[in-house]
């Protein structure tokens, strides 16, 4: 499975940005997803996971309340919807897939990983 992730930018604090990420290959929509930031000199966090079929998600408290993640299993996509931007969700991101259908947090459940998506959110 490949994953192309696309929808990053520059933004002021306060605003808004949606990251996609489109899955090809071998994909089936049974996959749980997720999204990962790592900022500069960070180590890679867990940001929000839905699963299989987006009746559940997962948020780390930093983002809750202003992200959303979201799937569409016929387009074979995930979003992140970002709102209230701070300076510290500056970062790359990142889309994973699971090898569990359910969202989860745990970082090794994910195998397949995108390029990621560079988001810098200015105060």
């Amino acid at each position: 499975v490949q994953l192309q992730a696309s929808g990053g930018g520059w933004v002021q604090a306060g605003g808004s940005l949606r990251l996609s990420c489109v899955a090809s290959g071998r994909t089936n929509g049974n996959s749980g997803m997720g999204w990962f930031r790592q900022a500069p000199g960070k180590e890679r966090e867990f940001v929000a996971g839905i699963n299989w079929s987006g009746s559940s998600t997962v948020y780390t408290d930093s983002v809750k309340g202003r992200f959303t993640i979201s799937r569409d299993n016929a387009k074979n996509a995930v979003y992140l919807q970002m709102n209230s931007l701070k300076p510290e969700d500056t970062g790359v991101y990142y889309c994973a897939r699971s090898i569990q259908t359910v969202a989860t947090i745990l970082r090794d459940l994910y195998r397949s990983w995108g390029q990621g998506t560079q988001v810098t959110v200015s105060s």
